[in-house]
């Protein structure tokens, strides 16, 4: 037996609707790609999906309806140019962290535009997602990157693997220490959700994210304060530094750099709904 493509689209993208998911027709259709060992883009030229087909799309629609993230049901994720290996004790690399990976490219870009071979360090790298974009767009970039949760590193480890990306497991706090003064970029995606917005958290991020890549104290800046003692030992002077935040902090991040004294050059960037999105800074010389 077999049903038609559009029957069975329609019928998912009204289930995931009905849980809340909030882009039906998105998930409908890739969840059906992955199945079918296609993408979403040639879902057209498929006409009908046969019983096996449909007996394996229906325990992922479901399980995506129970509000699993679908990279985790599909088992991996884009981000920029680079294809991430995701699933259950690694945080998904949302989209929004590609204009700070993106930042980070265009400053060691300068960099070796101007002779050099930037040295990059990608603090809390989670999934490796950072990391792996730089190395790949900055093939002449040193890049180094670390991660605390031990199930978080063992995907960086799948997804760093044959890039040159120096990864190593340990604190934010204390990491690189035999770096110090020699790094021209750092950028992290630190956890950055006050202890009490628990609610206001989305269900695909509060119920299978690591807790440890998402709340940050009180203020949701305890890791952003530490992120800015760490960048301050570790770049050389004039060194920048770059970090996402959430859209409330638009002005409280970038505080954190600028109550020190440290910095130059503090400015908050939007993201493209044009909400703040990341912070950064220059060290003083």
């Amino acid at each position: 037996m077999s049903r038609s493509r559009r029957d069975v689209l329609a019928e998912a993208t009204a289930r995931l609707r009905e849980a809340g998911v909030a882009s039906p027709e998105h998930d409908a259709a890739e969840l059906l790609a992955h199945v079918l060992g296609t993408t979403r883009g040639r879902l057209v030229l498929v006409d009908a999906v046969d019983q096996p087909a449909l007996d394996e799309y229906a325990v992922l629609v479901t399980r995506r309806a129970g509000r699993e993230p679908l990279q985790h049901l599909t088992g991996s994720a884009w981000f920029r140019h680079v294809e991430l290996a995701v699933g259950p004790g690694v945080f998904v690399p949302r989209p929004e962290t590609e204009l700070l990976a993106g930042w980070a490219v265009e400053r060691a870009t300068e960099l070796v535009d101007g002779g050099s071979a930037p040295v990059v360090v990608d603090l809390c790298t989670g999934s490796g997602a950072i990391a792996k974009a730089v190395a790949d767009e900055v093939p002449q970039a040193v890049v180094h990157a670390v991660e605390l949760d031990e199930a978080a590193h063992r995907w960086a480890v799948r997804n760093l693997a044959g890039t040159g990306v120096d990864l190593r497991q340990g604190d934010l706090a204390t990491a690189f220490d035999d770096l110090a003064g020699e790094v021209d970029v750092v950028t992290c995606n630190p956890p950055y959700i006050p202890l009490d917005a628990w609610e206001s958290v989305a269900p695909e991020a509060r119920d299978h994210d690591p807790h440890l890549a998402l709340f940050s104290g009180d203020d949701g800046l305890d890791a952003m304060r530490v992120l800015e003692r760490r960048a301050a030992l570790l770049l050389r002077p004039g060194g920048v530094v770059g970090a996402e935040h959430a859209d409330v902090q638009g002005e409280s991040a970038p505080a954190v750099f600028a109550a020190t004294g440290r910095w130059t050059e503090v400015r908050d960037h939007p993201d493209l709904a044009g909400r703040a999105r990341f912070v950064t800074a220059r060290l003083a010389r």
